[in-house]
């Protein structure tokens, strides 16, 4: 098993075009499109945690900016179920905010109140947080709700729990008209063998290799049932877990078909790790129809959050793969 950084130098696990799409795939692709004005119609939108604290100062005037950028949608973060708020509006007003700026609020990420591991004596605890959570994202209209933070699962056997309670998820969900997700980080990638006791990285791969081990993403796959959870795939979390997005969307083509998480290290194209051509190519093979923008932090490349937001835009905008 490679460590990250010979992940991250071997050009054949991004397929084809490998490690190739940095900043000098941005000015081949501005070379190779149409002028910015002439793309205004392409189909994404931007997870409104890329824009922390900047956001939260003018919600109303910041979501305008994220309109005029280019966006078509947003997909929520912060929601507060005791309160009926994200962030610190309420959901009404938020909906009404997003309507005022022209986006439409597809999505939304939030985390059930358990920390650590699931069990028989909290998932009806589980449960009914996603019951409020689904009538509070029902009311405004919004389409998908998705779990971005993961359980502890040490074992396969608790990796079927979890699936369990995802499923139980899924069917709330599903009653209020609404699909219900998750969203990985790079810890999904991690291994686990039946009776673990502790997910296996890939620094420490046991050999042989441990009858029955699992890639602990596709255990929850393994253990969901496709009409009740679909999964945004986040690809740079994907890399991070020394994994090609490309080639994991074509081994499970029916479970990452609904909505994508494009992601780089700061804005979009410009590290250079990200075949965002390949994998936009073969998203939309999936049926991959929603594509988000998240950031993290781009304030060592001297941005503000609304800046990395536009150049994210921008690139896109100008990619002759994007639709």
């Amino acid at each position: 098993m490679t460590n990250r950084r010979d992940f991250l130098k071997n050009a054949s696990l991004l397929t084809l075009g490998g490690l190739v799409a940095g900043k000098a795939s941005v000015s081949a692709a501005t070379a190779a499109s149409a002028p910015i004005s002439a793309q205004a119609s392409k189909n994404f939108g931007l997870q409104t945690y890329s824009l922390s604290r900047e956001l939260a100062e003018d919600v109303a005037g910041g979501l305008k900016k994220v309109k005029a950028m280019g966006y078509s949608y947003i997909e929520l973060a912060g929601y507060n179920q005791a309160e009926g708020k994200i962030g610190q509006v309420s959901m009404a007003d938020y909906k009404k905010m997003a309507d005022d700026a022209g986006l439409k609020i597809v999505s939304s990420h939030l985390n059930p109140p358990v920390r650590g591991a699931y069990s028989a004596e909290n998932r009806g605890e589980i449960s009914e947080f996603w019951k409020k959570a689904a009538d509070h994202h029902a009311a405004i209209g919004c389409e998908k709700i998705i779990q971005p933070g993961q359980p502890s699962t040490p074992s396969v056997e608790q990796a079927k729990l979890i699936g369990e309670v995802f499923n139980d998820a899924g069917r709330i969900a599903k009653a209020a008209g609404l699909s219900w997700g998750y969203h990985n980080h790079d810890g999904e990638f991690a291994r686990i063998v039946p009776g673990g006791t502790e997910a296996i990285t890939g620094r420490r791969m046991p050999r042989p290799v441990p009858e029955g081990m699992m890639v602990i993403e596709e255990a929850y796959m393994e253990y969901t049932d496709p009409s009740l959870v679909f999964f945004e795939l986040d690809v740079y979390w994907t890399v991070m877990g020394q994994n090609d997005p490309v080639e994991f969307m074509k081994k499970h083509p029916t479970r990452i078909n609904k909505i994508l998480h494009i992601k780089d290290k700061y804005a979009l194209g410009q590290s250079g790790m990200m075949n965002f051509e390949n994998i936009f190519k073969q998203a939309y093979a999936n049926g991959v129809s929603q594509f988000i923008v998240e950031l993290e932090s781009v304030a060592s490349t001297g941005m503000t959050q609304f800046e990395g937001a536009k150049a994210s835009a921008d690139y896109l905008k100008n990619a002759s793969f994007v639709r």
